[in-house]
């Protein structure tokens, strides 16, 4: 199974023995280069359309993959088993996510691992996860086309973190790989063109785009 290097990114995350609830499958792509990575995986494909889910079970079928991959139609953590440990969610914006972990704060008790890649709004997801018993165990930048992505892996435990861990992510902090760069030199550029088209009576939304503009020169300055 061919996949684009983010699906590949978040499965190669995946630990061995999980039984993994894809939220918004899409195709199952993920959930089939999972179990034929790891024999010992198992996966929930889920999604709220049925279009979608009917490709997830096609192409699960062609892999002869049925009695590890299980379809279920349902709007977020709706089609959660008590069995999942793992929760994957992926190409969503980050408020749609906390909005989905909102609704059933009952499954943050019950999971070990959520690994994410959010489109946006990324803070948000780290600072909300973190409030509710989360801690960033690993993070990874990947590349696909044109795009620079976050994954982040949350796991069962508490750490507290600066603002600054927050907005570059601790443990991309540490590593500071080559797209870490190019990463946060893309996200200030946007920061520079956005607080020039702000309205004048956005003060506060200036200041604070200002004081992120210092932040990011400061940690990718040459």
């Amino acid at each position: 199974m061919k996949i684009n290097n983010r699906l590949k990114k978040i499965g190669d995350l995946v630990q061995a023995n999980s039984f993994c609830l894809d939220v918004g499958c899409d195709h199952a792509f993920l959930d089939i280069y999972l179990v034929q990575r790891n024999e010992n995986i198992r996966a929930i494909a889920s999604d709220v359309k049925e279009g979608p889910l009917n490709h997830a079970r096609e192409n699960i079928k062609k892999y002869h993959l049925e009695d590890k991959i299980e379809c279920r139609l349902g709007n977020g953590l709706d089609t959660y088993s008590d069995s999942v440990n793992t929760i994957i969610i992926s190409g969503m914006g980050g408020r749609n996510m906390i909005g989905i972990f909102k609704s059933h704060l009952e499954v943050l008790k019950k999971v070990d691992t959520i690994i994410l890649s959010p489109n946006n709004y990324q803070i948000d997801v780290k600072k909300f996860l973190c409030k509710h018993h989360f801690y960033i165990s690993n993070e990874e930048l990947v590349k696909d086309g044109k795009f620079i992505y976050q994954v982040i892996v949350f796991s069962k435990g508490r750490k507290k973190y600066t603002k600054k861990e927050y907005f570059f992510g601790p443990i991309l902090l540490q590593k500071k790989e080559n797209l870490f760069y190019e990463y946060y030199k893309r996200e200030l550029i946007s920061r520079e063109i956005l607080v020039k088209v702000l309205p004048k009576n956005y003060r506060l939304k200036k200041y604070l785009v200002n004081k992120e503009i210092l932040l990011l020169k400061e940690e990718i300055k040459d």
